[in-house]
């Protein structure tokens, strides 16, 4: 009799625990895809802080460069861009398994960063870019440069991940990917005409910059999904970690923005609105790769410093460097994303265990997040220099000096956003 109620015991033990892996997946699942469906939502924020940023000539062109984006980075990442990220490797470096790999939650979500990482391109090159020279890049972008890199670490059999190298959710394979191709894109087309005048540098004012600060709310609200949905589970320990991933995602953007606000007020007198929303933007950045490797604390400390360094960073590229990136975008997910993934090497944790340098991991981190940082950091210049070398040469990579005084919107879609303005601005531009 006991050896039969043991058998019992033994079979509905064993059954719960079927149960509740099964739920535990079917839970995950479901997290991954309402994750993906919020970094969806990202696309629309991205459309209005490109926009709302720059002038309102182009409003009509930045928005079909976004839903372009979306379009090709959906199609290519499906069709190639998978499995050259999550494909078979016997290298480490290079990886696939054949056309139209991934199904379901999880192709749907990692499609999602795909578009990201072209998205992130628009921006620094708005106003002054022919729209059939971004689409060639968009589909390079999510089908060879961002999935080929990508696999280095996501894979688990790439040579970052060996190495030892944390990017939770993309602070590099993501957002330095698409920043450090935003900084040779906006080098190699140029400035817009009138921002380097005499050897002064003149502000060109976004249209609406209410606008932008909606789009910095969504990109805010989908970054829950972009940093929680990462954790690629949900039950038990897995719905603990995504739960404080995004807490940790949430405390890193607002001090990202305490601290563009803070530097603005001091060094330019007040404080100023753009700054301190792509303070916001690089505090979440910056918390990318750690959201899962830092305690709260850690990620505010972090997110501050992203605010801060992104401020002097945009001056840097703006007015040393000379390369006129339209909204700030290579500061923001380039430098900021340099800054997220070396930070883990600092004060990082793996559970209650310090892997930082100021923590008592020793060094050892952060020489492998530094390989990490640069090894994307050339391959993203390397790549874009190429691409758009390439596409200078033969089809051009700028509009004429006519066109872009009367905007993309109307020669390169026929369409205009805000008639009435639009016109104002192109008189005023005679």
């Amino acid at each position: 009799m006991s050896l039969f109620l043991t058998l019992i015991q033994d079979t509905s033990a064993a059954g719960v625990a079927e149960a509740v892996e099964q739920i535990n997946g079917d839970m995950g699942m479901l997290w991954m895809l309402i994750a993906g469906i919020l970094v969806f939502l990202m696309q629309a924020g991205f459309t209005l802080v490109e926009s709302g940023m720059t002038r309102s000539k182009n409003a009509v062109n930045i928005a079909m460069k976004n839903l372009l984006d979306i379009c090709v980075g959906s199609l290519t990442f499906w069709l190639v861009g998978y499995s050259l990220m999550y494909g078979d490797t016997s290298n480490g470096w290079f990886f696939w398994s054949g056309l139209f790999q991934g199904e379901g939650a999880d192709l749907f979500f990692q499609t999602m960063f795909a578009a990201t990482a072209a998205t992130i391109v628009s921006g620094a090159i708005a106003g002054r870019t022919k729209y059939t020279t971004y689409i060639i890049f968009s589909i390079v972008m999510t089908a060879i440069i961002y999935p080929i890199s990508g696999g280095w670490q996501w894979q688990g059999e790439g040579w970052l991940t060996k190495l030892g190298f944390i990017d939770f959710a993309g602070s590099s394979i993501v957002h330095s990917v698409g920043g450090w191709a935003a900084l040779v894109a906006a080098f190699m087309v140029g400035p817009r005409i009138g921002k380097y005048v005499d050897g002064k540098v003149l502000p060109i004012p976004g249209h609406n910059q209410v606008l932008a600060t909606l789009g910095v709310f969504i990109l805010w609200f989908g970054w829950f999904g972009f940093n929680g949905g990462s954790q690629l589970a949900w039950g038990g320990a897995d719905a603990i970690g995504a739960s404080n991933v995004v807490l940790v995602t949430n405390l890193a953007a607002a001090a990202g923005g305490l601290g563009a606000l803070i530097t603005t007020w001091i060094w330019y007198g007040k404080p100023n609105l753009s700054q301190t929303l792509n303070g916001a933007l690089a505090g979440l950045v910056s918390i990318t790769a750690g959201c899962g490797n830092m305690t709260p604390e850690g990620g505010v400390l972090a997110g501050l410093i992203g605010g801060v360094i992104v401020v002097f960073s945009i001056e840097f590229i703006e007015k040393k460097l000379k390369i006129d990136d339209a909204i700030g975008a290579a500061s923001v997910h380039g430098v900021a994303g340099a800054w997220g993934t070396l930070v883990i090497g600092l004060w990082g944790v793996d559970g209650d265990t310090g892997i930082g340098l100021f923590n008592g991991g020793g060094a050892s981190q952060l020489g492998a997040q530094a390989i990490g940082v640069l090894a994307y950091a050339v391959w993203a210049v390397v790549l874009s220099f190429i691409v758009f070398g390439i596409l200078k040469a033969t089809m051009g990579l700028r509009v004429s000096k006519e066109v872009e005084i009367e905007g993309l919107d109307i020669s390169e879609h026929g369409s205009i956003a805000y008639p009435g303005k639009r016109q104002r601005e192109y008189e005023d531009d005679k």
